[in-house]
């Protein structure tokens, strides 16, 4: 739908919308003929809220595209993600507040492990406790270089921002990740003339953080991907009229929320229900609330079947505090698919429940990937969950005379 036609019909109303993310819902039975993750978990609350709701798939991208969380995020947001291309760096820098200028070019870190022989083994150098990381990334920030600022912050566990702050800097770079173990890491190539520098600046930088890492196993290397520079993009005050919130504990997912207007929330602790306990603390503030899960995502993309069940079933044992508070409208979907059995993102269209009191509920009380397929919404693109939720939520006029 077009920003502008829908903005003429943007109205305001004492409504309150729910959007419950967990981050890589969709996945895959493991043998043929089997459960989902989903379909497995025991979800006796998000069953009986089904019932009472659309159900569908959403599709974030387009057929047969695998989205990151980025793309996918924008997605159910409400954004065309072809249209607005957003770079994970400038996420991840946006996600730990820091103040992105128009010298910088930012990019995600991970730090990871190698072998002597200098092969990957470990992408993720086992999710290194985030105290460790934040020692390290205290090491890197000593790297210094003529003519060029890097800022290196903490995210959590492996994960940090990278940001590289000069005149001149392009961000169409190529990443070092090379997204599979056992093969080295990649240089940063230039993609465009103007980017030449920063991928010169970027490798000397790898290079230094090789030397100071060399004995810090199981985190003795870096890889840096989604260089980007700050983007801009219409925000949720502007387009829906909306006082919207994020509930996110990861530096990615509050930098996304940022980027379209939503303010993010401190959360008092790391855990699910500390965040719920934020939507709580919050609730007549907004009128939007984005509420982050990573736990569905890591256990999928650590091919931990049984441990995306239980996080599920996390989410359906705390979804009776959102329930209690009454919102008009629930959403309750994932930015994409990871299916434990593939340990990645997937194509695969994405669960999806939307609840109000102005819905046609469906009346099939389950909430899984079979179930959705049957429901009203359909198969359709994630970009227009938002438009049925304002509806739904008496936030949009009629159309013409």
């Amino acid at each position: 739908m077009d920003f502008k036609f829908l903005q003429n019909l943007i109205v305001p109303a004492q409504t309150k919308i729910v959007m419950i993310i967990m981050d890589g819902l969709g996945g895959l039975p493991l043998e043929p003929g089997g459960k989902t993750e989903l379909e497995t978990a025991r979800t006796p609350n998000l069953d009986a809220l089904a019932a009472q709701s659309a159900l569908g798939l959403t599709v974030p991208v387009g057929p047969g595209i695998t989205p990151g969380s980025g793309p996918g995020h924008l997605a159910i947001f409400g954004y065309d993600p072809i249209q607005y291309v957003i770079g994970r760096g400038a996420l991840e820098a946006l996600g730990v507040d820091f103040d992105l200028g128009p010298n910088d070019v930012a990019a995600r870190g991970n730090f990871c492990s190698m072998d002597a022989t200098g092969l990957l083994t470990d992408r993720r150098a086992g999710r290194i406790p985030t105290e460790v990381g934040k020692a390290l990334g205290k090491l890197l920030r000593t790297i210094h270089l003529d003519g060029v600022e890097f800022f290196v912050e903490t995210v959590k566990e492996h994960r940090f921002a990278f940001v590289m702050r000069a005149p001149g800097l392009g961000d169409a770079l190529t990443e070092t990740d090379p997204q599979k173990i056992g093969v080295p890491a990649l240089p940063v190539c230039a993609l465009q003339s103007d980017s030449e520098k920063s991928a010169r600046l970027a490798n000397q930088f790898i290079e230094q953080a090789r030397k100071l890492l060399a004995d810090k196993h199981p985190a003795n290397m870096i890889l840096l991907r989604g260089f980007a520079r700050y983007p801009t993009m219409p925000t949720y005050p502007e387009l829906f009229g909306l006082r919207a919130a994020a509930i996110a504990v990861n530096g990615m997912y509050r930098g996304v929320a940022k980027l379209v207007g939503m303010q993010a929330l401190k959360v008092e602790g790391e855990t699910l229900a500390d965040e719920f306990t934020t939507l709580e603390k919050h609730w007549n503030d907004f009128d939007f609330f984005y509420l982050h899960v990573k736990k569905t995502d890591t256990a999928g993309e650590d091919g931990d079947f049984v441990r995306k069940v239980l996080a599920i079933e996390e989410v359906d044992e705390l979804l009776p505090r959102v329930i209690a508070l009454k919102p008009d409208v629930i959403i309750v979907s994932g930015d994409h698919s990871s299916p434990a059995v593939l340990r990645s993102h997937s194509w695969h269209p994405v669960p999806t429940l939307l609840y109000s009191r102005y819905v046609r509920p469906d009346g099939i009380s389950e909430f899984g990937e079979r179930a959705c397929v049957r429901g009203s919404l359909g198969v359709l693109p994630a970009k227009d969950v938002m438009p049925i939720a304002l509806a739904n939520a008496q936030r949009i006029t009629k159309f013409g005379a």
